[in-house]
């Protein structure tokens, strides 16, 4: 047996970094006259372009060559404008938001990306900022959300169109519907002092007057993730229905607004997170952070909804409602000790959730440093997306029928990362083992090490095709989803799944070096950055930017 084993294992090693580990082919490098402290990457394509800039100036230049469209300092651009405090771009609308920022005096010139000129200027709207603006290109115009009311203006001219003092908040999500928006108002934490007379609501409105059709009041904080700003919630029409998925769901007639029925819970997770610091203080830390992935999204199933209910932290449950009259179909037995659940599968006749495991974290790190000669502080801000496992762990289901339990598995209690469900069978990991698992009967089609693969133990898995992709301590790997056999894999620095688009999976170091791993074979191509580097992975996956000092370098990864 030993003799075998030694076979084995000397095969996976051999089958380990034969793939291709270069580095990252340039697209294009170019210095420019500036520092690339605020950057913003366009898309692909024929008169696409993307910017670097400081507080002074600008730089806008073509994404697909690096060239210069235009250069300038802002105020040449505009005499009212002598620095920036905030930049926003609008690539469908060809317009960029520039704001001279004191107190009660706020000035804002929008100008036209392509071109540099002034579309207009104002300093009638003070607050604005980042997520108080929203571009609708269903009608060519911008919402202002101020603190008392929302305004509506012409995209290109400024021209006031509306206003109404009846929606107060930001807009998040929404549904064009013949010339109306249903929209939710959101209030992100660093806009609550904007918005003072805020509350909770979801309302349509008459995009040509302003006019309120309705109005309703929604339970809980609708938000974006800090740093991807992805929706941490989802608003979605079926037939007369509109249904809210925040902190469980909630149901609203569609034409009239009014609440049909709601299951919700306290949605603040059990977990740990670091401590924020103030922006621009004298201690590094973090200045936000959020924690995600937490608690299951509600599953529908024909007529049925299940949702995992948290108002209990460490005693959750699950919960069968019928999705047109809101009716409790059934309820689970208490889930003793689980922290988070945020995976929750229905097969057949089962329900199966994950409890514990992998969740996201997503900060703004601010690191202070002072220069001993001059006594100069200077604050670096770094964007983080990483992940930490939290226990306890364990893989349960419940029967569809009545929420009884239906087996249990002690597999999982000393590890899982994540899971995902494929026709009759959940794929999960423990951490050290991959398996394979029926969901009727909690039996194991197989368990397989992944140290096969030749990077260490599994943080997170994912599928990829008819692939189990691992995502080890060192690197990526590949295993046959039918039976767990190893089929590639290739080592790489300590690291965390930043962005996955199509079959390119972009790693990134603490350091800021990165790799992008071709998910078909796990060949990647890498990057060494400099230091405070920042970068972005194209929308189609195929480039990687890189933004150092007065550098910006378009990297292939393909």
């Amino acid at each position: 047996m030993k003799k075998q084993l030694l076979i084995i294992s000397g095969l996976v090693s051999m089958s380990i970094g034969v793939y291709a580990q270069e580095d990252m082919k340039e697209a294009w490098t170019q210095k420019y006259d500036h520092k690339t402290e605020r950057v913003g990457t366009g898309l692909e394509g024929e008169g696409e372009v993307s910017y670097i800039a400081t507080d002074k100036e600008i730089t806008v230049f073509k994404t697909s060559n690096g060239d210069v469209v235009w250069t300038n300092k802002f105020k040449e651009i505009t005499p009212n404008l002598r620095k920036i405090d905030e930049l926003i771009p609008f690539w469908a609308s060809d317009a960029m938001f520039l704001f001279d920022k004191k107190v009660g005096k706020d000035k804002l010139a929008v100008i036209s990306l392509t071109s540099g000129k002034v579309l207009w200027e104002s300093e009638k709207y003070q607050g604005l900022t980042d997520g108080a603006i929203s571009y609708l290109p269903e009608k060519k115009g911008f919402l202002l959300s101020l603190s008392d009311g929302l305004v509506f203006v012409d995209a290109v001219t400024g021209e006031e169109k509306w206003e109404t003092k009846q929606f107060v908040g930001a807009i998040g999500q929404y549904i064009y519907e013949n010339g109306d928006i249903v929209v939710i108002n959101v209030a992100p934490s660093h806009l609550m002092s904007l918005f003072k007379a805020f509350r909770n609501q979801i309302a349509r409105i008459d995009l040509d007057n302003g006019n309120i059709k309705w109005t309703a009041k929604y339970n809980g904080i609708a938000e974006k993730k800090v740093i991807t700003k992805e929706r941490v919630y989802d608003l979605t029409r079926k037939g007369d229905k509109l249904f809210l998925e925040l902190n469980g769901i909630q149901v609203f007639d569609f034409n009239t607004g009014a609440t049909l029925w709601t299951a919700t819970y306290d949605a603040t997770p059990d977990v740990k997170k670091p401590k924020t610091v103030r922006y621009g203080g004298s201690v590094s830390g973090y200045v936000k952070i959020g924690v995600y992935e937490t608690t299951a999204k509600p599953v529908r199933v024909g007529n049925d909804v299940y949702i995992v209910e948290t108002t209990q932290k460490r005693d959750q449950k699950i919960k069968k409602y019928d999705a047109n009259t809101g009716k409790l179909i059934w309820q689970s037995p208490e889930i003793k000790g689980a922290k988070c659940i945020p995976n929750l599968f229905v097969k057949d006749d089962k329900v199966i959730i994950q409890i514990g495991g992998v969740v996201e974290y997503q900060g703004r790190y601010m690191s202070v440093s002072k220069d001993a000669n001059t006594g100069t502080t200077t604050w670096t801000y770094t964007d983080k997306v990483y992940y930490e496992n939290v226990k306890p762990n364990g893989l349960q289901a419940f029967n569809t029928s009545d929420g009884t339990l239906a087996w249990d598995t002690e597999r999982f209690k000393k590890g899982i990362t994540n899971s995902f469900s494929e026709g009759e069978n959940i794929y999960v990991s423990s951490g050290k083992a991959l398996y394979s698992i029926k969901s009727a009967d909690g039996t194991v089609n197989y368990e397989v090490d992944v140290k096969n693969g030749g990077v260490g133990n599994a943080t997170q898995i994912r599928k990829h095709k008819d692939k189990i992709i691992v995502i080890g301590e060192k690197g990526v790997s590949a295993f046959n989803q039918v039976d767990g056999s190893y089929q590639y894999g290739n080592k790489y620095k300590r690291s965390e799944p930043v962005k996955q688009i199509d079959n390119i999976l972009l790693m990134v170091t603490e350091n800021n070096d990165f790799a992008a791993f071709n998910l078909d074979d796990c060949s990647y191509v890498k990057y060494n950055a400099k230091k405070d580097s920042q970068q972005e992975l194209s929308e189609d996956g195929n480039f990687v930017w890189a933004y150092e000092k007065k550098d910006v370098t378009k990297l292939k990864t393909r």
